[in-house]
Protein backbone atom coordinates (compact mmCIF):
# COMPACT_ATOMS: atom_id res chain seq x y z
CA UNK A 1 0.00 0.00 0.00
CA UNK A 2 1.38 3.69 -0.81
CA UNK A 3 1.48 6.33 1.57
CA UNK A 4 -1.93 8.70 2.07
CA UNK A 5 -0.15 12.46 1.71
CA UNK A 6 -1.90 15.69 2.43
CA UNK A 7 -1.60 18.17 -0.41
CA UNK A 8 0.47 22.01 -0.43
CA UNK A 9 -0.80 22.60 -3.39
CA UNK A 10 -3.20 20.35 -6.23
CA UNK A 11 -0.43 17.39 -7.04
CA UNK A 12 1.76 18.32 -4.81
CA UNK A 13 2.85 16.59 -1.64
CA UNK A 14 2.72 18.36 1.86
CA UNK A 15 7.31 17.32 2.10
CA UNK A 16 9.24 20.35 3.24
CA UNK A 17 12.22 21.37 5.53
CA UNK A 18 11.63 23.84 8.27
CA UNK A 19 11.97 23.98 11.83
CA UNK A 20 10.42 22.53 14.28
CA UNK A 21 7.60 24.92 15.80
CA UNK A 22 6.58 23.20 19.03
CA UNK A 23 7.61 20.87 21.70
CA UNK A 24 10.78 19.54 23.29
CA UNK A 25 12.56 19.94 19.25
CA UNK A 26 11.46 23.89 18.82
CA UNK A 27 14.12 25.52 16.86
CA UNK A 28 15.39 22.19 14.88
CA UNK A 29 16.15 21.96 11.50
CA UNK A 30 14.04 19.33 9.37
CA UNK A 31 11.73 17.88 6.70
CA UNK A 32 7.88 17.80 7.74
CA UNK A 33 6.14 14.89 6.10
CA UNK A 34 2.24 15.26 6.70
CA UNK A 35 -0.50 12.32 6.10
CA UNK A 36 -3.89 12.20 5.63
CA UNK A 37 -6.74 10.61 7.62
CA UNK A 38 -7.59 10.78 11.37
CA UNK A 39 -9.62 8.87 13.86
CA UNK A 40 -10.39 12.17 16.16
CA UNK A 41 -11.65 15.32 15.22
CA UNK A 42 -10.43 18.12 17.07
CA UNK A 43 -13.36 20.82 16.49
CA UNK A 44 -10.29 23.83 16.55
CA UNK A 45 -7.87 21.25 14.13
CA UNK A 46 -5.79 23.55 12.00
CA UNK A 47 -5.38 20.60 9.58
CA UNK A 48 -8.98 19.76 9.35
CA UNK A 49 -7.47 19.13 5.15
CA UNK A 50 -6.68 16.14 6.53
CA UNK A 51 -9.80 14.47 7.46
CA UNK A 52 -12.34 17.00 7.20
CA UNK A 53 -13.72 16.06 3.45
CA UNK A 54 -17.02 16.35 1.98
CA UNK A 55 -19.20 14.17 3.51
CA UNK A 56 -17.80 13.92 6.90
CA UNK A 57 -20.15 14.85 9.58
CA UNK A 58 -17.58 14.94 12.38
CA UNK A 59 -17.96 19.23 13.60
CA UNK A 60 -15.25 21.89 12.77
CA UNK A 61 -15.67 25.29 14.11
CA UNK A 62 -15.22 26.56 10.41
CA UNK A 63 -17.66 24.31 8.84
CA UNK A 64 -14.84 24.07 5.77
CA UNK A 65 -15.43 20.44 4.13
CA UNK A 66 -12.09 19.66 1.61
CA UNK A 67 -12.40 17.92 -1.82
CA UNK A 68 -10.56 14.87 -0.86
CA UNK A 69 -9.05 14.97 -4.64
CA UNK A 70 -7.54 17.84 -4.18
CA UNK A 71 -6.35 17.35 -0.14
CA UNK A 72 -5.43 13.72 -0.65
CA UNK A 73 -2.39 12.18 -2.92
CA UNK A 74 -1.13 8.51 -2.42
CA UNK A 75 2.87 8.35 -3.45
CA UNK A 76 4.90 5.12 -2.96
CA UNK A 77 7.65 4.42 0.21
CA UNK A 78 10.39 4.97 -2.27
CA UNK A 79 9.27 8.35 -4.10
CA UNK A 80 8.62 9.72 -0.48
CA UNK A 81 11.77 8.80 0.84
CA UNK A 82 13.60 10.01 -2.12
CA UNK A 83 11.87 13.63 -1.87
CA UNK A 84 12.70 13.37 1.91
CA UNK A 85 16.42 12.86 1.07
CA UNK A 86 16.37 15.64 -1.37
CA UNK A 87 15.76 17.87 1.54
CA UNK A 88 19.32 17.22 2.77
CA UNK A 89 17.79 17.15 6.58
CA UNK A 90 19.18 14.69 9.37
CA UNK A 91 15.60 14.77 11.45
CA UNK A 92 12.51 13.66 9.68
CA UNK A 93 9.30 14.79 11.98
CA UNK A 94 6.25 13.01 10.47
CA UNK A 95 2.99 14.56 11.43
CA UNK A 96 -0.94 14.29 10.43
CA UNK A 97 -3.44 13.44 10.81
CA UNK A 98 -3.02 10.51 12.79
CA UNK A 99 0.00 9.15 10.76
CA UNK A 100 0.16 6.10 13.05
CA UNK A 101 -3.02 5.05 10.83
CA UNK A 102 -0.26 4.38 8.30
CA UNK A 103 2.20 2.07 10.54
CA UNK A 104 3.01 -0.66 8.10
CA UNK A 105 3.71 1.85 4.96
CA UNK A 106 5.73 4.18 7.58
CA UNK A 107 7.77 0.86 8.70
CA UNK A 108 8.66 0.58 4.95
CA UNK A 109 9.68 3.94 4.39
CA UNK A 110 11.44 4.49 7.31
CA UNK A 111 14.06 1.08 6.34
CA UNK A 112 15.01 3.52 3.56
CA UNK A 113 16.20 5.89 5.89
CA UNK A 114 17.95 4.69 8.05
CA UNK A 115 20.25 7.55 9.06
CA UNK A 116 17.31 9.82 9.71
CA UNK A 117 16.21 10.85 13.83
CA UNK A 118 12.53 10.61 13.61
CA UNK A 119 10.07 12.14 15.53
CA UNK A 120 6.35 10.69 14.67
CA UNK A 121 3.83 13.39 15.84
CA UNK A 122 0.56 11.10 17.40
CA UNK A 123 -2.42 11.92 19.01
CA UNK A 124 -1.89 9.37 21.74
CA UNK A 125 -4.60 6.47 20.74
CA UNK A 126 -3.12 4.01 18.54
CA UNK A 127 0.20 1.95 19.05
CA UNK A 128 3.59 1.40 16.44
CA UNK A 129 3.82 -2.04 15.83
CA UNK A 130 7.51 -3.26 16.76
CA UNK A 131 8.66 -3.03 13.27
CA UNK A 132 7.79 1.24 12.95
CA UNK A 133 8.92 1.38 16.66
CA UNK A 134 11.96 0.40 16.21
CA UNK A 135 12.98 3.15 13.96
CA UNK A 136 11.32 6.21 16.32
CA UNK A 137 13.38 8.53 17.93
CA UNK A 138 11.27 10.56 19.76
CA UNK A 139 6.95 10.22 20.19
CA UNK A 140 5.35 13.61 20.47
CA UNK A 141 2.12 12.70 22.46
CA UNK A 142 -0.88 14.79 21.66
CA UNK A 143 -3.83 13.66 23.88
CA UNK A 144 -6.83 15.44 23.11
CA UNK A 145 -8.80 17.33 26.15
CA UNK A 146 -12.61 17.84 27.01
CA UNK A 147 -12.26 21.24 24.36
CA UNK A 148 -11.55 19.20 21.47
CA UNK A 149 -15.19 18.11 21.22
CA UNK A 150 -13.80 14.36 20.95
CA UNK A 151 -15.55 11.74 23.50
CA UNK A 152 -13.17 11.00 26.33
CA UNK A 153 -13.66 6.90 25.53
CA UNK A 154 -12.76 7.93 21.98
CA UNK A 155 -9.24 10.33 22.96
CA UNK A 156 -8.31 9.06 25.83
CA UNK A 157 -7.19 5.46 26.22
CA UNK A 158 -5.96 4.41 29.07
CA UNK A 159 -4.14 1.62 27.78
CA UNK A 160 -2.36 3.82 25.57
CA UNK A 161 -1.42 7.18 27.75
CA UNK A 162 -0.10 3.90 30.20
CA UNK A 163 2.13 2.76 27.78
CA UNK A 164 3.06 6.18 26.40
CA UNK A 165 4.02 6.99 30.19
CA UNK A 166 6.75 4.67 30.91
CA UNK A 167 8.42 5.35 27.26
CA UNK A 168 11.14 7.35 27.74
CA UNK A 169 11.09 8.70 24.10
CA UNK A 170 7.18 10.04 24.95
CA UNK A 171 6.84 14.08 25.26
CA UNK A 172 3.27 15.19 26.07
CA UNK A 173 1.33 18.52 24.08
CA UNK A 174 -1.54 19.52 25.64
CA UNK A 175 -3.11 22.51 23.63
CA UNK A 176 -5.14 24.43 25.83
CA UNK A 177 -7.57 27.58 24.64
CA UNK A 178 -8.65 28.34 28.73
CA UNK A 179 -7.05 28.41 32.10
CA UNK A 180 -9.64 25.64 32.91
CA UNK A 181 -8.26 23.15 30.50
CA UNK A 182 -5.17 23.15 32.84
CA UNK A 183 -6.59 21.39 35.41
CA UNK A 184 -7.57 18.51 33.15
CA UNK A 185 -3.90 18.10 32.43
CA UNK A 186 -3.33 18.22 35.94
CA UNK A 187 -5.56 15.35 36.49
CA UNK A 188 -4.43 13.12 33.68
CA UNK A 189 -0.89 13.99 34.88
CA UNK A 190 -1.51 12.45 38.39
CA UNK A 191 -3.48 9.32 36.90
CA UNK A 192 -0.66 8.33 34.48
CA UNK A 193 1.99 9.20 35.76
CA UNK A 194 3.46 11.89 33.38
CA UNK A 195 7.26 12.62 33.98
CA UNK A 196 6.68 16.55 34.66
CA UNK A 197 9.72 17.73 32.70
CA UNK A 198 8.08 15.61 29.61
CA UNK A 199 4.72 17.48 29.50
CA UNK A 200 4.26 21.19 27.55
CA UNK A 201 1.39 23.14 27.69
CA UNK A 202 1.04 25.27 24.19
CA UNK A 203 -1.49 27.73 24.07
CA UNK A 204 -4.49 26.88 20.49
CA UNK A 205 -4.23 29.61 18.22
CA UNK A 206 -3.28 30.17 14.70
CA UNK A 207 -2.31 33.63 14.98
CA UNK A 208 0.57 35.49 16.51
CA UNK A 209 -2.19 37.98 18.57
CA UNK A 210 -4.30 35.29 19.83
CA UNK A 211 -1.46 32.72 20.89
CA UNK A 212 0.71 35.79 22.69
CA UNK A 213 -2.48 36.71 24.43
CA UNK A 214 -2.98 32.90 25.55
CA UNK A 215 0.51 32.78 26.50
CA UNK A 216 0.43 35.92 29.67
CA UNK A 217 -1.90 33.72 31.66
CA UNK A 218 -0.45 30.27 30.54
CA UNK A 219 2.73 30.86 31.17
CA UNK A 220 2.20 31.94 35.19
CA UNK A 221 0.06 28.42 35.18
CA UNK A 222 3.36 26.75 34.19
CA UNK A 223 5.56 28.22 36.70
CA UNK A 224 2.95 27.34 39.20
CA UNK A 225 2.41 23.70 38.45
CA UNK A 226 5.85 22.97 37.24
CA UNK A 227 4.83 22.29 33.43
CA UNK A 228 6.71 23.50 30.21
CA UNK A 229 5.59 25.88 27.70
CA UNK A 230 5.41 25.60 23.58
CA UNK A 231 4.97 28.32 21.13
CA UNK A 232 4.03 28.03 17.60
CA UNK A 233 7.05 29.68 16.06
CA UNK A 234 6.00 28.02 12.56
CA UNK A 235 2.63 30.50 13.16
CA UNK A 236 4.91 33.64 14.02
CA UNK A 237 7.16 33.61 11.21
CA UNK A 238 4.62 31.96 8.28
CA UNK A 239 1.07 32.09 9.50
CA UNK A 240 -1.46 29.35 9.14
CA UNK A 241 -0.11 28.24 6.17
CA UNK A 242 0.52 24.54 4.61
CA UNK A 243 4.32 23.61 3.88
CA UNK A 244 5.47 25.85 6.64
Amino acid sequence: MPLILATQAPGEPEIFASVQGEGPSAGSPCTFVRLSRCNLACVWCDTAYTWHFEGDDRPHRDGVEFDRKANQLSLSEEEVAGRILALGQKRLVITGGEPLLQAPALARLLEMLPDMTVEIETNGTTKAPTALDIRIDQFNVSPKLAHSGNAADLALLPERLDAYATDPRAWFKFVIAQPSDVVEVIALRDRYRFKREHVFLMPEGTDSETLRTREKWLAPLCVEHGFRMSDRLHIHLFGDTRGT
